[in-house]
């Protein structure tokens, strides 16, 4: 039996919803703003909201006026969003190294550092290549990442979060490839441990891949606000593709 990857065991518990219950939402309404405006995308434009989790990026989309396609690995993350569901607002479970059969998007965006969670490199390139094949011929893609280098650098090694009656203990440590953080808790008698590992991907890493991919970097950004990019002092990395 194939072992499963951390992220599809992980995102599918309630465990981790809890524990990133605390997102800010006004920052993420804002920054949709900014990026769409942008983008400069007429409505209803399609748009495709890759790794959505629980869909909070596709309903603001959506109430943009976009017609949007949310698509996540996490059956219960889906499970979730489909209660948002409505004519020009949809969710699917689909695992984002495949593409979505006889489908095509005037924008695809990959937002909240949902991308690297793989231990093979070439897995980035079939996201990539995944893209390229729903996107129409003038169609963009948005990478929204850490910003790798500062965030290595200033890892908080420990720390202890109290959510709902759960603490959880938050441990990190980055191996020079990647960046780990473990979570481990308590409930109901029973001892949990989960471990997030995300490749530690530079502004170089991405625009070589992005150019093996068959996209061109167009913009970047080094936060919600769209400031420019400073690998010492951004806390994002947001990345603006064209198909070549």
């Amino acid at each position: 039996m194939e072992k499963s990857e951390w992220f599809e065991e992980w995102f599918n518990t309630p465990f981790y919803h809890i524990l990133y219950q605390n997102r800010n939402e006004e920052e993420a309404a804002v920054f949709i703003g900014k990026l769409m405006d942008v983008l400069d995308i007429e409505k209803p434009a399609k748009v495709l909201d890759l790794a959505c989790g629980k869909g909070r990026h596709a309903i603001t989309l959506n109430k943009l006026g976009y017609n949007v396609t949310g698509s996540d690995l996490s059956v219960n993350s889906i499970a979730q969003a489909k209660k948002f569901e409505n004519d020009t607002l949809r969710f699917i479970v689909q695992d984002m190294r495949k593409p979505l059969k006889n489908e095509k998007f005037d924008a695809i965006l990959n937002l909240f550092t949902s991308f690297g969670y793989f231990d093979d490199k070439a897995d980035n390139l079939k996201v990539l290549n995944a893209c390229g094949e729903m996107l129409n011929k003038k169609g963009v893609l948005v990478i929204d990442f850490m910003n790798a280098i500062k965030a290595a650098a200033n890892l908080a090694e420990k720390e202890t979060k109290i959510i709902d009656g759960i603490q959880f203990e938050i441990t990190r440590q980055f191996d020079g490839r990647h960046i780990f953080k473990t979570i481990s808790f308590g409930h109901m008698g029973q001892f949990h441990s989960f471990t997030e590992r995300v490749q530690a991907l530079t502004l170089d890493d991405f625009e070589e891949l992005l150019k093996v991919g068959g996209f061109t970097l167009k913009k970047k950004y080094g936060d919600y606000e769209l400031s420019a990019f400073d690998e010492k002092t951004s806390d994002r990395l947001i990345l603006i593709a064209a198909k070549k």
